[in-house]
């Protein structure tokens, strides 16, 4: 039976970003895929990362710059970043506005296979 997800789970930061997820290892308990949402506040940043999984991002408000090794753009609201697993890849708001957007993971995100550089992996 279908069911209706209307009570994300919120996942704890301690940067500039807000994050809570609808679908997912830490929500729902599936590892298939994973749907959460996101508000970066002005000036957030997170590491360089190589992800085990496909990641489709979706910005609805504000803009996001992403970084890779062949050089950077910046997604705006209604565009959408295609990220195939194993690519190196940095997401960031240097504006002075927030940005507001979805990210869809297959499989599903993990701390473990985010890859995440300058971070000490759990074994």
């Amino acid at each position: 039976m279908p069911r209706l997800l209307n009570s994300p789970t919120q996942i704890p930061r301690v940067d500039k970003k807000f994050l809570e997820e609808f679908v997912g290892r830490a929500s729902t308990g599936s590892g298939d895929v994973s749907v959460a949402h996101m508000i970066a506040e002005p000036g957030w940043t997170e590491p360089f990362q190589r992800p085990e999984f496909t990641e489709v991002t979706i910005v609805v408000r504000g803009r996001l710059r992403i970084e890779g090794d062949e050089g950077s753009f910046d997604a705006g609201a209604g565009e959408v970043v295609f990220s195939a697993p194993g690519e190196r890849i940095r997401y960031s708001n240097p504006f002075d506005e927030q940005s507001e957007y979805y990210a869809i993971c297959v499989p599903a995100f993990s701390p473990d296979t985010v890859h995440r550089e300058g971070e000490i992996e759990a074994k």
